[in-house]
């Protein structure tokens, strides 16, 4: 009984080492628009999206603009200017 215990997993552990890994299908190219990366953006709680540099919007009230931050590679709101 006790070999049959260890002999058990051992034997399970051999067959799934020897399968050969399933073969990858090609990969459709992706698209000029998907393979471009995405601008930097802000996100809304209140509106529970992302919203895209130079877009306005209001949260909690107050009247905001997504902009970008200097670098470039974030962004963040400000107030907007009256």
């Amino acid at each position: 009984m006790r070999t049959l215990i260890f002999a058990f997993p051992a034997l399970l552990l051999a067959a799934c080492a020897s399968q050969a890994p399933a073969p990858a299908d090609k990969a459709a190219a992706p698209t000029t628009a998907a393979a471009a990366k995405p601008g930097p953006q802000c996100y809304s709680g209140d509106d529970s999206r992302f919203f895209d540099v130079g877009d306005k919007t209001s949260i909690g009230g107050v009247k905001v603009v997504c902009k970008a931050t200097a670098d470039g590679k974030a962004a963040q709101w400000m107030g907007e200017k009256h």
